[in-house]
């Protein structure tokens, strides 16, 4: 079988090569940007602005860096000897302008936030160091492996920031440009924002929101539908719609509250209309205890949901809701990738995971994820994708829909595109991976295989996805939510709890769908999520099968023993 396996990763790679890409794309990455590139002589030269780290969160750094690089795009060459005007921006406001001078056309200033600016005009409390360099008046250098720096009100607040860059001079200091050559690019900087969840028990959970655009506002939860709300400052108009490539916020609330627990999906709305699946990413490996539910708003989805506004709706809002769904199983497959040279493994595994009740007839929605050797998320991944039926005929491909940035970008390392497929059979997925970032790191770059088994379309609307050990046809009396609701405010200890569900099953009162027996002793401590369960459960907040899942959970532990 392992033979069969690398022959099969050979023929794969014999069909795809990977480029070696020049800096021709243009875009927003993760922590930085590349601008459009203009005419300067025989070259098409741009501007590229990177941030070290690329995620930031305010307040957790007092040394940032910001590399600006000037080169040509046609061949990868960064210009000599430049002049740079640089401004930062933020919501309309400066916050810093002044010139600077390198000798090797890469700029790398260290920005260090400082609060507390008591000026109007914020710009007025930034500071600069350097030396003004002899052949370019006014412009700051540094010798050597210093950094000219800029000290204030920077990076201070979360939110899209404008990092404008003039070229008044390149290839010699006195040469000047007759007209500047002048760049936008934006960086993103993360705010975390904290808010407690009220549920009807009045408990309280955790919820942090991290936004990349602007401060969130008027954050509620809604019991009756378990549906976190928030909205923040936005301007719809057309013109500035179109300038925005992507809107990111984060939400992340503990696994341990049911409603949010691993497994669960959920839609996503803004401004009322719902969006996509792949602007709606739910990470449940980053954090052990917590999920983080992304959303990924590009500028498509952004002009979608700015088309479907009418005159009668809030301009300059953007609401967002997160409404969590039942809980899905997902068959999954998982692979590694090989170099196309010496088809030797690379530090890739690609997971591919798909609700089994769509099926032939369907545009199935694969989730796609990107591990690395230490089963983090890679992210800012340019990949593309490739089916082939029985076969080896291809039926569907997706590159990207840019020939200026080769790939379909998957920011977080996780991606939900949806394929067509017609027919029920055996499919061959194959993944190829350029690169990372801005510049295409080939690091993880790669290609590899997977088969997926397709079958008949199930409907989605009445049919309960199949889960391990758990079916529809659960059956519990309704007084029995009485025990629940007794032992989770305390009135009934665990032994009696667990001995009262066990005879329950045992005489058939509580049906339960056949389960594997833990071999536990049966003395663990049960998770305090079972007992959130059983509360939520006596009072109405969730159904039958979720909390069946707990009893279920118990019995696969060891903790509750079932005697046949």
């Amino acid at each position: 079988m392992l033979s069969i396996k690398i022959a099969l990763i050979i023929a794969i790679a014999g069909i795809f090569t990977i480029p070696a890409f020049t800096s021709s794309a243009f875009g927003h990455g993760l922590g930085g940007d590349q601008a459009e590139p203009l005419s300067f002589g025989d070259m098409e030269v741009t501007v590229r602005t990177e941030l070290t780290p690329s995620d930031i969160t305010v307040g957790e750094l007092d040394d940032i860096n910001m590399k600006i690089r000037f080169f040509d795009t046609l061949t990868d060459t960064t210009l000599e000897k430049v002049t740079y005007r640089v401004e930062l921006w933020q919501k309309g406001e400066l916050l810093a302008r002044n010139l600077f001078y390198d000798l090797d056309g890469e700029l790398n200033i260290k920005i260090e936030p400082k609060e507390n600016c008591n000026e109007v005009d914020l710009w007025r409390c930034t500071i600069y160091g350097g030396s003004e360099h002899v052949t370019a008046p006014g412009a700051l250098f540094v010798q050597g492996e210093g950094r000219p720096t800029m000290e204030g009100p920077i990076f201070v607040k979360g939110g899209l920031y404008n990092i404008r860059v003039d070229i008044e001079g390149a290839t010699s200091p006195k040469t000047v440009l007759a007209t500047l050559l002048s760049y936008d690019t934006f960086v993103s900087v993360a705010q975390e924002q904290d808010f407690l969840i009220q549920t009807a028990q009045a408990d309280e959970i955790p919820v942090v929101v991290k936004t990349y655009y602007d401060e969130v506002d008027n954050f509620e939860f809604d019991t009756s539908d378990n549906s976190i709300y928030f909205d923040m400052p936005f301007d719809w108009s057309p013109d500035y719609v179109e300038l925005v490539q992507v809107v990111h916020e984060e939400v992340r609330v503990p696994k341990d509250f049911a409603p949010y627990a691993e497994g669960k999906q959920f839609k996503g709305y803004v401004n009322g209309v719902e969006i996509d699946q792949r602007a709606l990413l739910n990470d449940p490996y980053t954090y052990e205890d917590t999920n983080i539910v992304h959303f990924l708003i590009t500028n498509a989805e952004l002009t979608k949901i700015s088309n479907a506004m009418t005159a009668n709706d809030d301009m300059d809002i953007m609401k967002l809701k997160l409404v969590p769904q039942s809980e899905v199983s997902k068959t999954s497959t998982e692979f590694y990738l090989v170099d196309t040279e010496n088809f030797e493994q690379v530090p890739t595994n690609v997971n591919i995971s798909w609700d089994g009740r769509y099926g032939a007839g369907d545009e199935i929605p694969f989730e796609i994820t990107f591990f690395d050797e230490t089963r983090n998320l890679i992210k800012d991944v340019h990949y593309a994708y490739y089916l082939f039926d029985e076969n080896n005929q291809e039926i569907a491909r997706n590159t990207g829909d840019d020939p200026n940035t080769p790939g379909i970008l998957s920011t977080e390392g996780i991606d939900v595109p949806k394929i067509a497929i017609d027919s029920q059979g055996t499919y061959r997925l194959d993944i190829l991976l350029y690169g990372t970032g801005l510049d295409y790191d080939p690091t993880y770059a790669g290609v590899g295989s997977a088969f997926i088994e397709i079958g008949p379309s199930l409907p989605k609307d009445t049919i309960t996805p199949p889960k391990p050990d758990v079916t529809p046809t659960t059956a519990i009396p309704d007084w029995i939510k009485n025990n629940a609701g007794w032992w989770a405010n305390g009135d009934i200890d665990d032994t009696s709890f667990v001995q009262g569900i066990q005879y329950l099953i045992k005489e058939g009162i509580m049906k339960i769908p056949p389960t594997t027996q833990g071999a536990g002793s049966g003395g663990n401590e049960i998770p305090d999520w079972i007992k959130n369960n059983a509360a939520w459960w006596a009072d109405g907040q969730i159904d039958d099968t979720s909390f069946v899942q707990g009893i279920q959970y118990l019995i696969k532990e060891g903790i509750m023993k079932i005697e046949s």
